[in-house]
Order: structure tokens, then sequence, then C-alpha cells
């Protein structure tokens, strides 16, 4: 990817949520809920932030769960992106 994110930002590539329930129901766009799963496509290197040395703990191509209404949405090359602080990663996903 072209996009480095600076200090600790992280860029996802957000998951689409299923359009389609266990039973086989369609949802329509406006029916389904903001998925918070992505895939990471480019992460900062990290270094001294507000005083606080931080170290990344992420790697491109990790799935992780990050926090509801965090980060900053942006398209890139005809892509949809996120971009957010390391720490608005709850979880990675293995």
């Amino acid at each position: 990817m072209k996009l480095k994110p600076l200090f600790d930002k992280v860029v996802l590539e957000p998951i689409e949520a299923e359009e389609k329930t266990k039973s086989g129901i369609l949802l329509p766009g406006t029916a389904q809920e903001k998925q918070q799963i992505g895939v990471i496509a480019a992460v900062g290197n990290g270094g001294t932030v507000d005083g606080k040395e931080i170290v990344m703990q992420v790697k491109v191509g990790q799935k992780v769960l990050y926090a509801k209404y965090s980060g900053s949405e942006f398209k890139y090359d005809g892509k949809d992106y996120v971009i957010i602080r390391q720490s608005d990663i709850l979880a990675i996903m293995e």
C-alpha cells in the first residue's frame, strides 16, 4: 500500500456486513449493523505520542475487532478504509 500512517495510527479495510441472516432472509442496507471487524492494510511506526513511547503490536494482514464509532473513514484507490489509533483496536482475531 502506498499509504503510510504516522505514529500509532493503523489503516483498516473494513469487512462488509452480511447481507443475509443465517435463516436466509435478505437484509436491506439500512437494516445492516455497521461491522467493527477489519483487516489491517498499513501500520505506523509507533514512537513517542503525548510523551509516551508507543510500540506497535499489530501487523499488516491481521484481522481485528475495533471500537465502535472510532477513526475516520475515507476512500483510497476506490476502496473504503478506516484510520484509527492502535489503542482503538480491541482484539486480534485468529
